[in-house]
């Protein structure tokens, strides 16, 4: 049986005005590359053209200047991710949501349940609402071992009693309904051993706060060196309080077995997909879109 951590962080969501990136970076710097001047343990940064999305715990918020630049969401947010109890995954197995998009995604927004995704090269995290983890653990017990993560160390998550008052939810269509787009620039997808930070530290330092993007002339390794594109969902700012967006999207992909990251940022939200699926990402979305007009 697969496993769902709860991770120990308490995390808040925030956005940073593009022009007040000046005011934060300070704070910013001390948590993307000085981890030991900080008790922060989850930290999280995104750039899009609307502005700075950071998640991050509440150590690390105490980094972060009170701002008029930074909006903060309201709950405070809870991050799961999915570990497949025999260990390592094999290259055969889907990647980023595609895989937990039916046995995770589809039955939180079945119980209309608010998440916020953070997929990275190397897991997906899955974040909640403090609120809402009762419900969430009922609705996925059926599924997987629930383990929580105290100082560290891995227990089983007691239940949180809860077993009833729950209504079974009606299983409905999910169409698209948010407006989607495709920039034309191309992503990589990579990974940093924490131990080669201090080399490429102002490299990244440039590519966070002063230029427009990745330099071409640098090469990480990236496990396949493949290109990906993004969509872009949404047209008006999502907000944090509509359930089942990410299922809306993830689920065609699962069903068309299509590798996709998942990133959700303070506005807007963002699938990665193969550059070679684009046309056929698109085709399957838009098929789910015009089911819902």
């Amino acid at each position: 049986m697969m496993e769902l951590h709860i991770l120990e962080h308490s995390l808040k969501v925030a956005s940073i005005a593009k022009e007040g990136i000046q005011i934060c970076t300070h704070g910013l710097i001390k948590l993307a590359f000085l981890p030991s001047k900080t008790r922060c343990k989850f930290f999280s940064l995104t750039e899009t053209p609307e502005d700075y999305t950071i998640i991050v715990d509440e150590e690390g918020f105490k980094e972060l200047p009170e701002s008029e630049h930074l909006s903060v969401a309201e709950a405070t947010w809870l991050a799961l991710n999915v570990v497949s109890g025999g260990g390592s995954a094999t290259n055969s197995q889907p990647i980023g949501v595609t895989k937990i998009a039916k046995s995770v995604i589809a039955p939180l927004a079945d119980h209309n349940i608010s998440v916020f995704m953070l997929s990275t090269y190397q897991t997906d995290f899955i974040l909640v609402r403090e609120r809402d983890l009762p419900m969430v653990m009922h609705t996925l017990s059926s599924e997987f071992t629930l383990l929580r993560v105290i100082n560290g160390e891995t227990v089983a998550a007691n239940s949180l009693g809860v077993t009833n008052g729950f209504v079974k939810p009606k299983l409905v269509p999910r169409p698209i309904i948010h407006p989607l787009s495709s920039p034309s620039n191309m992503f990589c997808v990579t990974s940093l051993d924490p131990d080669t930070l201090p080399s490429v530290a102002t490299l990244l330092m440039d590519v966070m706060f002063y230029s427009g993007g990745f330099p071409n002339n640098v090469l990480f390794t990236s496990a396949s060196g493949e290109l990906w594109k993004m969509v872009r969902i949404g047209g008006q700012p999502l907000g944090f309080d509509e359930c089942g967006i990410v299922a809306q999207i993830s689920e065609p992909l699962a069903t068309a077995d299509i590798p996709a990251y998942y990133i959700s940022t303070f506005k807007f939200d963002h699938a990665l997909v193969p550059e070679e699926n684009i046309q056929s990402v698109i085709g399957a979305l838009r098929t789910n879109e015009s089911a819902g007009q």
